[in-house]
């Protein structure tokens, strides 16, 4: 009988932590549609403030980045053909650099998706967060 009491208080306990997991689960889901929408008035109304986009790249990569440019610039005053060929490779490099990282974080969701785990909503909000950033600077281009 003990043994039986024992199992009905795990189960209760089981199940009042579902119940919590889900009701934190359903307050992310607010939070992250509220978010997403606040998101979706500001692109579709055409009042995209691109100074508070998501980053595309760490800070002290997009520094180094900033540098060669300015690097190069300085370079075509006594060698513009190399500063245009080193310009052509510097942008394919980021471009690179930056369907790789998109890349990476596609893996690594498909990966959590593939495993059975929770990709919580507010990971899916930031991803979506860096696509609209990117679609919002190339069409600005």
């Amino acid at each position: 009988m003990e043994d039986q009491e024992r199992v009905e208080q795990d189960e209760e306990k089981m199940t009042a932590t579902d119940g919590e997991e889900r009701k934190q689960e359903s307050v992310d889901r607010a939070t992250s549609t509220r978010e997403l929408a606040k998101d979706l008035e500001r692109t579709s109304s055409g009042k995209v403030d691109h100074s508070a986009t998501t980053a595309l790249f760490p800070e002290n990569e997009s520094k180094d980045f900033h540098k060669r440019w300015t690097d190069i610039q300085t370079a075509f005053v006594d060698e513009p053909r190399r500063a245009v060929e080193r310009a052509d490779e510097l942008v394919a490099e980021v471009i690179k650099r930056l369907a790789d990282s998109f890349a990476h974080e596609r893996s690594r969701l498909e990966g959590q998706w593939g495993r059975g785990d929770n990709v919580s909503t507010e990971d899916l909000r930031v991803a979506l967060q860096r696509y609209r950033a990117f679609f919002d600077r190339l069409l600005n281009i």
